[in-house]
Order: structure tokens, then C-alpha cells, then sequence
């Protein structure tokens, strides 16, 4: 497949990328081209921007989850009908799961894509010191095409032409613009990131802003003519396809999957959803958070968000929580990642110190510890049978949150073991009957198994 793609690259974390993209995709939707967009890494949030800006899903591309050929897949698979595909990258563009190597990195998948990179860096403390930063990613990996520089941030007019000249006498990288210090342009952020796009932290009027920015102060001529047209490699190669080929049972009918989505459930991998529907799941969208019932439903999926700040209407909604409560009794399927299992435990303790009754699936009290973050990537060996796989099966994700749980009870059976670089392996995956809770998000692509079992298992439910 021949596409023309761009890989937006930050320096480091922080330094705007996110703002930058989201310009990048209003400007170009208004020439009238179609944007495709994708994340790299396992975000949750940049995603929901980017549907929101570009008018169609955007899919995370993660080089360690899912492997080389699955995300050349899901780029081919999305990418059609595009006049360009714009690539977010992920903190800086070399940071992933080690120091040592590219593996989950944006560098990784700009090379896998054989797309060029157009670096982002903060200029509001530097001038002629950005060329040298600049030149040094030029120079880190001679595989990687840095073929482009936008300055953010940059205090004046001045300013910003003092860095971009800095950028043009030394680097090879064309220095396309830079966009101007502007409060208004920030999208909010707080404890795991940005606002989400369901909550309204992308209004009409700042995305205008945002495209306003990009438009004005960078050369989209110039932007575009860098995408040169580069073909997706052919399949095969020594990357893994995925960490497990063990393909679930077929079911032998459709399965309706109640799926949480409000602002207390919302972080769910565009893909893993594609997944459910390429297995035969009907997706039927509930809110735990107003709805008095549950939809008529096989199964439910519990996705991660925010539910430590909505607890006290979480936990007001009696009728949900009974109603979530009677189904995990009746052995009906449910699994649940992260926000998920804090809402299935016995009560979620709020930032406050408030300790609000949920639905008490899993006998313990979840707390917010605001100084104690869990972040890293996760591999999982499944030791029972789940819903979601049987023993045996490895999967990929990653964790992401403030809140622990109490100790959980010797009663309670664990079906993972979960490896994490830097840390020892410990068992996790909590199932109580047909209920599968863990503070993993898994991505269903990096094992092809994960979404035909779920389904399989709602369908003969």
C-alpha cells in the first residue's frame, strides 16, 4: 500500500505535540484533505482528540504491544481513503520500554513506516541551543529520517525566527515554523493527563484557535511536500505478528456486550473495540453513571477512566450498581480493566478521603494515593481459565493509575501472572466466578485469541 504520512515527534514529553497535531489536523481538514490519524503508545486520551479533529477513529500504534506487523496492519486497515496519515508520537521520540533499544518507541514506528519525522521542541527557555538539540536527533540513529522542525512556544516573532535561522544554518531538518506562546492554546490537563475529549476539553472554538496557530505560523506547503509517498513493507519479516497465534472457539452465535462509556468509563483502544465487532460482539453502550438498568446484554466490558471523580454519583445510582451486582452473580461475563475494577470493588475512596459503596464484586476498598502512580508496561501469562482466555495464553498492555487496593483476600482466585521490566512478578487478574478484574489494559491485538474467547464466552453464556 502506497500512503503519504507524517510522524509528529516530540523532543520530550510536554514540549506541545498533542497541540500541534490537533492544529496540524484542523488546518489540513480545512484545504479539504482527508487526515488520517494514529497515537503511538498506549493513550488513551490523544486518540479521542484526534476523532474529534479529524472526523474519523484514531487507532494507537504500540511497536511492544502488538508487534511490527500488526501495527503495519492497522495502518493499511485504517489508513484507506486518506490523503495523509499524521502519526502522534509518544513522550520523547526515542523513549519506550527500555533505555537501550527503540522497542515501543516513535522512532520505531516512523522507521517500521518508512515515514519522515517532524520533530516538536519547547523553545520558551532556548534560542540557538534548539539547533544543537535538533541536530543531536539527526545524528542518534542514522535509520531515522528527522526531516522537519516546528518551534513551539516561542516568545515573539523574534524569537521564533532567532531559533528557526539557529535550526536552518545547522541541521539538515527543514525549520517549517514557529507558533507563538499562547495560555488560551494549553488543553487542560490534571492527575493521569489531559482532560478527555468526551468531557468537552477540545471546544469548537479552542480547536479553531489551535488551527488558526498552525496555519499562520507554519509552511503547510512545505509540511506536506516532506510525506513523500513511501510504501507499507510487505508482511513477514523477524517482528512478531503477535505474542500468541492461539486463536479462541468461533461463536456459534452473536454476542451482546454491554460496553461502559460516560465520563467516569471512557479509556478503551479504538482497536480492541474493531476486535469485538470482527468476532461476532453486538457493542451496546450503557452509562453506569445515568442509566437506571442495564441493556439487555450477554456480557459486559468495564474500561478504565475516572470513576475516583465521579464516586459519589457512581455509587448514588443504587439501581446500576445492584443491577451490575446481579449479573456478576448470575455467571454471566465480565471483564473489567483498571477504572473498571474500582468500580467493582467494595467501595472507592475518593481524593478526599470519602469512602463511596460500589458495586462489591471484589471484597476490598480501593484508595486514591495521589504520591504513588503505577506506569509501566505489562505482559500477562493467564494461569486459570477467564473469559477472556484460558490458562496458558500471553497477552500485552499496560497500567496506568493512582489508586491501590487493599489487600485482597487468599479467596479470591488470581489468573495472571504479570511481568514488568524492573520489578519482580506477581499474581494479578482477580475472578470472582466469571468476573475478570485486573488494573491492566490489555490491548486485544498484541493476542488475536482475546476478542473470539470474550465473545465465545458472552455467546454461550
Amino acid at each position: 500500500m502506497t500512503m503519504r504520512a507524517l510522524v509528529i515527534a516530540g523532543v520530550a514529553s510536554g514540549v506541545g505535540k498533542t497541540s500541534i497535531t490537533l492544529g496540524l489536523l484542523e488546518a489540513l481538514r480545512r484545504r479539504g484533505l482527508s487526515v488520517q490519524a494514529f497515537k503511538v503508545g498506549p493513550d488513551f486520551i490523544d486518540p479521542g482528540f484526534h476523532a474529534q479533529a479529524s472526523g474519523r477513529p484514531s487507532y494507537n500504534l504500540d511497536g511492544w504491544m502488538c508487534g511490527r506487523e500488526r501495527v503495519l496492519e492497522c495502518v493499511a486497515g485504517h489508513a484507506t481513503g486518506a490523503d495523509v496519515v499524521v502519526v502522534e508520537g509518544v513522550m520523547g521520540c526515542f523513549d519506550g520500554f527500555e533505555p537501550t533499544s527503540d522497542e515501543g518507541s516513535t522512532a520505531q514506528v516512523a522507521k517500521w513506516l518508512g515515514a519522515p519525522v517532524v520533530l516538536v521542541l519547547d523553545a520558551w527557555a532556548q534560542a540557538r541551543s534548539a539547533a544543537a538539540v535538533v541536530r543531536g536527533f539527526e545524528t542518534f540513529d542514522p535509520a531515522l529520517r528527522v526531516a522537519g522542525a516546528i518551534v513551539n512556544r516561542a516568545g515573539s516573532v523574534g524569537h521564533g525566527r532567532l531559533v528557526l535561522d539557529a535550526i536552518r544554518s545547522a541541521c539538515r531538518a527543514e525549520p517549517l515554523g514557529a507558533v507563538l506562546h499562547e495560555e488560551a492554546l494549553a488543553l487542560p490537563e490534571r492527575h493521569l493527563g489531559l482532560v478527555t475529549a468526551l468531557e468537552g476539553a477540545l471546544s469548537e472554538e479552542r480547536l479553531r484557535r489551535l488551527g488558526d496557530a498552525v496555519e499562520r505560523s507554519v509552511d503547510l506547503d512545505r509540511l506536506l511536500s516532506l510525506a513523500t509517498p513511501s510504501v507499507l513493507p510487505a508482511r513477514g519479516g523477524p517482528e512478531r505478528e503477535c505474542v500468541s497465534g492461539r486463536h479462541g472457539p468461533a461463536p456459534t452465535r452473536r454476542a451482546r456486550i454491554g460496553v461502559a462509556h460516560d465520563a467516569a468509563f471512557q479509556f478503551y483502544y479504538t482497536e480492541n473495540l474493531d476486535l469485538l465487532r470482527e468476532a461476532g460482539a453486538d457493542l451496546v453502550a450503557f452509562s453506569p453513571l445515568d442509566a437506571p438498568a442495564l441493556p439487555p446484554v450477554d456480557g459486559l466490558y468495564l474500561g478504565g477512566g475516572y470513576p475516583e471523580l465521579h464516586a459519589r454519583r457512581l455509587a448514588e445510582n443504587v439501581a446500576m450498581r445492584r443491577a451490575v451486582r446481579r449479573f456478576a452473580d448470575s455467571g454471566r461475563p465480565i471483564y473489567a480493566e483498571c477504572g473498571g475494577l474500582m468500580y467493582l470493588a467494595e467501595s472507592l475512596e475518593d481524593g478526599g478521603g470519602a469512602a463511596h459503596e460500589m458495586v462489591g464484586v471484589l471484597p476490598v476498598r480501593v484508595r486514591m494515593s495521589p504520591r504513588r502512580m503505577a506506569l509501566g508496561y505489562t505482559e500477562v501469562a493467564f494461569t486459570g481459565e477467564t473469559p477472556l482466555g484460558p490458562s496458558g495464553a500471553i497477552a500485552r498492555g499496560h497500567e496506568f493509575h493512582y489508586s491501590s487496593v487493599d489487600p485482597v483476600p487468599e479467596g479470591v482466585a488470581r489468573a495472571y501472572r504479570i511481568t514488568q521490566r524492573g520489578a519482580e512478578r506477581r499474581a494479578e487478574g482477580y475472578l470472582v466466578g466469571r468476573t475478570l478484574m485486573s488494573y491492566v489494559h490489555l490491548h486485544f491485538a498484541s493476542n488475536p485469541a482475546l476478542a473470539p474467547s470474550l465473545v465465545a464466552a458472552c455467546a454461550g453464556s
